[in-house]
């Protein structure tokens, strides 16, 4: 057999030691050593490139930088502002290798420290479950053998469980019937007793020491809202309209059906001729001695009204009110306002309906917003703005001015047309035209002439031709003015032998104008003829008159004698074909009269302080009558041609005369 060789391991067993001192002897360690040398030799790839040692020497830069170096440089996008596609300058250098939603919470955190003690917690209970399991566990092993004596008497026999029913009884709650009625005057005893209450809490507080006010303070910041029983009155009023208004629907039932559904079946069997039916009647304890100077409705809400009172005669002059009512509630007014001066006139504004201008007997004029009902005006001219010296017998809202603010014309017996303009906290008034009566001019000192002051009484602005409006005056003239000319008149009209009292456009043909006077007399223009195309003598003064919103050719009059006239100039030109009295004495004077622009009704207001309701029988608001395959036509262009057919007959009979 070969003699065994000793394994290779045995000649690395040396160590460094022994090698370090078999250099320093000089001596040759034989094959070992060889060995060695191998394994320390460098072990190239192949295709390793072989480079020189100044090429290996030779250094290369490189720089990390945070940009991406796959995100594109070249994006463009369309720019509206320029109108070109531009190269954008900022890319996004974020690239997301890898991410991942974690749901780890710090420890030290409110979410950490709520899932420790819930942790804690259901260790605890763990633990508890524990102990009572181990003590059962130990019962039940002492149960063991009297459990198997039983069951060897009791052989194989199981007993069910028994089903047990818990009942339980109680007493129903106490229940009791109420019922009640509910009128005006129980509201009102309510209200009494409401404020007589506070009265007295207040007088038991006045009365009160300053020890026991504290300790009364201490108490009341003790009660909740829910117990203290004595609520502000403010608080219900809003339930109180409604309530009240459930009360008049119940007591005018059958006037609100009327209003609806009645049709005066009567009018078939008459020529012509149409009757008013009386419906509500509007008044109030506080205005009883004060005339109905001017009414107006609303031009949003189509049952609200608003109605001046004060006084025509100049030796009984005292104060004023501003009444608002509505057809839903004739019983009391939605808003009360009082003032020193009697309301002569009012208007409200249609693009703003809470806006109500007045115009007073002292000249002044004003500004009520209803958004903000407390007694006072929100704004008010005075002699510094440049008030009237004599009463302001009509005003009239207009559009706004350049810069956007509000503003409304005025007439008064001072002669002066002005033009009112309502800046944030005053009124700035600018004098549009000074009324003089034309031709009565007398000699002053010096050779000075003197113009005798027109006394403007009424007024109305074309529907169109915005610069164009009229004015009557006291003398009985109308003059056709301008607000670009403050000087001249467009026209001049001998109207009247006495004082205009009521001019206005027709609400359709832009060229016809209506007037009324004191003289009984009503008179239709049509303003390019200096004379009237048509006189109605109404044997009394002619207080107030009014076009029709559904026709071009209906208008109504109301005189001093009680009586309200309602014209169809299409059905009659000659005479009225309703004349009606609507007052109950015959001392009573009819006013004013206006037409709702919605529904067949008219309001007219007598000098006692009364507003009546009044519907217009079927009569009096023909339509056109459909014929058998043909549209029945409406609309304005309707209606101006209706007025044109009566106009042009009446200019070929004044030609032919």
């Amino acid at each position: 057999m070969p003699q065994k060789q000793p394994p290779r391991r045995q000649s690395f067993s040396v160590g460094r030691g022994a090698r370090r001192r078999d250099e320093d002897s000089g001596t040759d360690v034989g094959e070992g050593a060889d060995e060695w040398a191998q394994s320390k030799a460098t072990v190239r790839p192949p295709d390793q490139l072989e480079l020189t040692d100044a090429e290996l020497k030779e250094e290369f830069t490189r720089i990390l930088t945070a940009n991406n170096p796959h995100a594109p440089q070249n994006i463009v996008r369309y720019s509206f502002k320029e109108g070109t596609y531009k190269l954008i300058g900022v890319v996004n250098q974020l690239a997301v290798h890898f991410s991942q939603v974690g749901n780890l919470v710090p420890k030290d955190s409110d979410e950490g420290r709520r899932q420790h003690y819930r942790d804690e917690l259901a260790a605890g209970s763990q633990e508890s479950t524990k102990v009572v399991i181990s003590e059962t566990e130990i019962f039940e092993e002492e149960e063991e053998p009297k459990e198997a004596e039983a069951e060897t008497e009791a052989g194989s026999q199981t007993d069910m469980p028994v089903a047990e029913d818990r009942e339980c009884q109680m007493e129903p709650p106490p229940r009791t019937n109420f019922s009640a009625t509910a009128n005006q005057w129980e509201i009102y005893d309510a209200y009494i007793e409401e404020l007589e209450k506070q009265e007295k809490t207040k007088e038991k507080e006045k009365a009160k020491t300053p020890v026991a006010k504290k300790m009364g303070k201490m108490t009341m910041r003790k009660m909740t809202s829910m117990e203290s029983q004595s609520d502000d009155i403010t608080k219900v009023t809003q339930a109180a309209k409604i309530v009240e208004r459930m009360v008049n629907q119940n007591t005018y039932d059958d006037v609100a059906q009327d209003f609806k559904y009645y049709e005066d079946a009567a009018d078939e069997y008459r020529d012509q001729e149409g009757t008013l039916l009386p419906l509500w009647k509007f008044q109030n304890d506080k205005a009883k001695r004060l005339a109905v100077t001017a009414l107006c409705w609303n031009p949003k809400y189509n049952d609200l009204f608003a109605v001046g009172h004060g006084s025509y005669d100049f030796m009984k002059q005292s104060r004023g009110m501003l009444l608002l009512y509505s057809m839903k509630n004739p019983s009391f007014p939605e808003y009360i306002f009082s003032s020193e001066s009697g309301i002569m006139c009012l208007d409200m504004h249609v693009d703003h309906p809470y806006l109500v201008v007045v115009g007073y007997y002292d000249g002044n004029v004003a500004i009520y917003n209803l958004k903000k009902p407390h007694s006072q005006p929100s704004f008010c001219s005075s002699a510094k703005s440049g008030k009237h010296t004599d009463p302001v017998w009509q005003v009239r809202w207009q559009k706004d001015d350049m810069d956007n603010n509000l503003n409304f014309f005025s007439v008064s017996s001072d002669g002066r047309i002005v033009s009112w303009t309502l800046l944030k906290s005053e009124l700035v008034h600018t004098d549009v035209i000074k009324l003089k009566v034309e031709g009565n001019t007398t000699d002053g000192l010096d050779g000075l002439q003197l113009h005798t002051v027109g006394c403007g009484t009424a007024f109305d602005f074309h529907k169109e031709i915005d610069y164009m409006f009229l004015v009557g005056t006291e003398e009985g003239k109308i003059y056709k003015c301008s607000k670009s000319y403050s000087s001249k008149f467009l026209d001049t009209y001998d109207a009247h032998n006495m004082a205009v009292d009521a001019v206005s456009w027709n609400p359709y043909h832009t060229k016809v104008f209506m007037s009324c006077s004191s003289d009984w007399t009503v008179k239709i223009w049509d303003h390019t003829i200096k004379t009237p195309m048509f006189i109605y003598d109404l044997n009394s003064a002619v207080g107030d008159v009014a076009w029709a919103p559904y026709s071009s050719t209906v208008f109504a009059a109301v005189t001093t004698n009680g009586k309200t006239h309602v014209f169809d100039l299409s059905i009659n030109k000659y005479e009225a074909i309703c004349s009606q009295p609507v007052v109950a004495k015959k001392k009573n004077k009819i006013t004013h009269v206006q037409f709702n622009p919605i529904h067949p009704i008219i309001i007219v207001g007598d000098d006692r302080g009364h507003v009546i309701c009044l519907k217009l029988s079927p009569n009096l608001r023909k339509m056109p009558k459909e014929k058998k395959g043909q549209e029945v036509q409406k609309g304005p262009a309707v209606e101006i041609a209706k007025l044109d057919k009566l106009l042009n007959l009446v200019r070929e009979v004044k030609t032919k005369t």
